[in-house]
């Protein structure tokens, strides 16, 4: 585990805020022993905002809350392309941002994102029902309808609400690590791992019950990530044909069955990196990857770094 110095985190309430978009990082990063974070809800003002969903908000801090945070989360809001926010809560984001925080929107939050420019240029992406209104109102943004979240460094977005414990779980990982954001998935009772670049729904011309379909198949797959995993051990296990599986596999999670794979033996390969003393070698083996040679190339083409360079950004501070 790195350092734990404390990371300040500010959940921004604005008129109309979504119940589940304002509780997710609230909970996500709520203080306790094991999670080394603060949180406090503000609005534009303090006192009493008007929710969505028949629920309003008793919030106790203002705009002053984004000067003090090291992250802003901003919950998605009803019938964000009507109006952009205040003019006051635009300036106070862009002067977070500038202070250098990060700033996340659950769904669509984004709207107020891009509202301040700063997604101007980047990609970013929303609740999928309200794609095309974000580009159409934000024609500077590249607005991908198609994943789960979109981390641009400073700015991230994220679709609907249960792709915002996605973000949250993604942003802990690089603030804490795996085996912390394991955890903290596992108190949630949510998929420890589902990547930005899956799909959020699915268009068909046939219509065919939306979910993940090949979820069993996938959890299946996490538990022998050491062995040989091929396609057609894959495909066979999910009941379909190869091809079949494959095609659907990608428009389920914005990857082939095989990336998949890969990128799921790299998050083994890190929590092991984090939590035991296993060789670069023997972590190896454990994954499936056989080699460090191996380990080592795949874990710099998806990380940009090297195995032991990632185990002593964990172990200093210890």
């Amino acid at each position: 585990m790195p350092a734990s110095r404390l990371h300040r985190v500010a959940v921004l309430v604005l008129e109309g805020a979504k119940p589940l978009d304002v509780g997710i990082p609230a909970q996500v990063f709520t203080t306790r022993a094991s999670m080394p974070y603060e949180v406090r809800v503000c609005g534009a003002a303090p006192g009493l905002v008007t929710g969505g969903d028949g629920l309003s908000y008793s919030v106790a801090h203002g705009l002053e809350a984004l000067l003090w945070a090291d992250i802003v989360f901003v919950p998605g809001y009803r019938f964000p392309d009507r109006d952009d926010p205040p003019p006051a809560v635009v300036d106070a984001l862009i002067a977070a941002h500038a202070r250098g925080a990060r700033l996340a929107a659950i769904s669509t939050g984004a709207f107020a994102l891009a509202a301040t420019g700063l997604l101007d240029g980047r990609r970013a992406t929303t609740h999928w029902h309200y794609t095309r209104a974000l580009a159409a109102r934000h024609p500077l943004v590249w607005v991908d309808e198609n994943v789960l979240f979109v981390d641009e460094g400073s700015v991230l977005t994220s679709a609907g609400a249960a792709s915002g414990i996605d973000l949250c779980l993604h942003i802990l990982r690089g603030d804490l690590g795996v085996a912390a954001s394991n955890h903290a998935a596992r108190r949630l009772v949510a998929a420890p791992y589902r990547s930005g670049g899956q799909a959020q729904y699915v268009p068909r011309s046939v219509p065919e019950p939306r979910g993940e379909r090949f979820g069993a198949t996938r959890e299946w797959a996490l538990h022998r990530l050491g062995e040989p995993l091929t396609l057609d051990l894959l495909a066979r296990q999910a009941g379909v044909a190869a091809r079949t599986f494959s095609r659907r596999f990608v428009e389920e999670t914005g990857y082939t069955p095989m990336q998949w794979v890969m990128r799921a033996r790299i998050d083994l390969a890190r929590e092991l990196l984090e939590r035991s003393e296993r060789s670069v070698e023997q972590i190896a083996a454990d994954v499936g990857l056989g080699t460090g040679a191996n380990l080592r190339l795949h874990f710099q083409r998806i990380l940009g770094t090297t195995p032991s360079e990632y185990r002593r950004t964990f172990t200093r501070g210890e």
